[in-house]
Formats: C-alpha cells, structure tokens, sequence
C-alpha cells in the first residue's frame, strides 16, 4: 500500500507548499481504512511519506509533473517553491524510495503473490490522458503479463461477484505502475485500484475487498 502516508520528510519540509487537504486529496484517500487487512494476508508493506513528495510506484528516474520527485500534484497543484535543489531531491530517493523497493525484493518468493492495492478518484484529474473521464469501480492491472492469464480471469470473477454493482476493468484506465512491473520480474504482481466513489461505505468497501482476495485465492490455489 504505498500511496497511504501523509508525511513531508524534513528534507522537503523547506520547500513544500501543499497544505494538509492537498496532500490527502493527492494520496489514496480511504485506503488505510480499506486495506487495513494487515491480520489477513501474511506480509504487509506500506509507507508514511506522502505520494506528492515521494512517488513509491514511479520508476526513480521519472521526472515528469505527476513522476517520482513531482513540480505538481495530479489535481495541477504546485508541490515546492522553489523546486527542491537535486541533492535534496536524491536524498528523498535514497532514503525512501530506496529502502521500500529493496524491502520487497528482499520478501520476494516469501509469499505466491503480490497485490499493489490503490484508491483512485471517480473521475481523472487533470494529469491524466482525459481529464474528467469517468472511472470503473475497480481496475485491476497487470501489465499485461504480471500474474498468469488464469489468475486474472479469476481475479476479475471475485471482484465482479463481490462488486456486483459496479464495473470491473482490466487494465483501463490504469495497465499496472512501477511496483508491480518492476517487482513482476522476481514474483507474480498485481494492481488493485478501488474507486472513492460513495457506491458504498468504506466499511463495506474494506469487507467486499477481502471477501474478492479471499475467493481469488481460494480459486488459484493460493492460502
């Protein structure tokens, strides 16, 4: 769960601008209460720092306004002023996007598979391809490749039976970030994206996840 935090490091404390509220609405709102199912899976990994200052499902060389070291917060919003110097901007890497990279590939083979579980909002912000485009309940991602042909299929069976009055995608609009493509190589990932979306509480949304996760196992053999 890396998109969770809310924290500024105290490298970035000089230079960020975001108040409290734009940071929460460029994190994954609603995700620690979601997916806090930490009982019920075998590892669990997340972080603190916020994603608008460090990015943990960007490559560490993506530089872009919505990359790892953002200018902006997906909603346009200025992060720094001015723009962190590079050292500063290293720093943050080494210290945090680092250590949460080497953290799973140090638990790879440790468990069958891994799941990157996201919230995303109900509709695209404006760094997206098409800003305010609707969004599907829930997309799941692959990469086109991460996890077997079969797991997928099977995935989607347990989010569609447990999300019965929402849509299901696979790979639309998100096809699966750093996490999993880069971690795909040492074990089989994939991406969970949860609309924010009042379907349903965040309660229900939190039993409804588990309850899809759980028959996905039960259904490719993994307990």
């Amino acid at each position: 769960m890396p998109h969770a935090g809310l924290e500024v490091p105290p490298e970035a404390q000089p230079y960020c601008v975001l108040d409290h509220d734009a940071i929460v609405k460029d994190g994954d709102e609603q995700a620690r209460e979601i997916y806090a199912i930490e009982d019920e899976v075998e590892l669990f990994v997340t972080s603190d720092v916020a994603r608008a200052v460090v990015d943990l499902n960007r490559p560490p060389d993506d530089r872009r306004v919505d990359g790892v070291v953002k200018t902006h917060t997906c909603w346009m919003v200025p992060v720094y002023d001015p723009f962190l110097p590079d050292d500063v901007a290293e720093r943050l890497l080494a210290r945090y996007h680092a250590p949460y990279h080497r953290r799973l590939s140090e638990l790879a083979g440790q468990v069958p598979v891994g799941v990157d579980l996201h919230t995303m909002a109900a509709r695209a912000p404006p760094v997206a391809p098409v800003p305010g485009k609707a969004r599907p309940g829930v997309c799941l991602s692959d990469a086109s490749g991460t996890i077997p042909e079969e797991w997928m299929l099977r995935l989607v069976e347990a989010f569609d039976a447990s999300f019965p009055d929402v849509s299901v995608q696979v790979n639309e609009p998100f096809q699966g970030g750093y996490i999993i493509r880069h971690h795909g190589t040492e074990m089989p990932w994939v991406q969970v994206e949860l609309s924010r979306a009042p379907f349903c509480s965040v309660k229900e949304k939190r039993r409804r996840v588990l309850e899809a996760l759980t028959h996905w196992c039960e259904a490719i053999g993994v307990t």
